[in-house]
């Protein structure tokens, strides 16, 4: 059953992932580098700075610093394309997918609004 949430319960629901993402001892992330990841994680591969810039509707420099941090904290890493030396893709890594997997139990907790249960 779909509930379709109101401005002011998405942001509350958003404010509890928010809080509860704090304070986990996990990367804290911002918005344009969660976007970045959630991008290469949930859209099918291959994945270049210049895709994801088109995806995102950002610079080629914003994306490349996000992933630059991002390969920094391990969730992705960057590899030559075989099939074209020049290109580089940015792939998926076993920490990335743990953070998001972990992430997105936050999320279903927090959406429930009884805890207890």
């Amino acid at each position: 059953m779909s509930h379709k949430l109101s401005p002011v319960e998405a942001l509350d629901l958003w404010q509890r992932v928010s809080v509860a993402s704090v304070r986990q001892d996990a990367p804290d992330l911002s918005a344009r580098q969660m976007a970045l990841l959630l991008t290469v994680y949930l859209t099918p591969p291959p994945h270049t700075v210049r895709g994801l810039a088109e995806i995102l509707h950002v610079s080629k420099p914003a994306v490349t610093r996000a992933v630059d941090r991002l390969s920094e904290l391990g969730m992705v890493k960057r590899k030559v394309d075989d099939k074209d030396r020049r290109s580089v893709l940015i792939q998926r890594t076993v920490k990335g997918s743990v953070f998001l997997r972990e992430f997105g139990d936050t999320i279903v907790a927090a959406s429930d609004p009884d805890p207890a249960t």
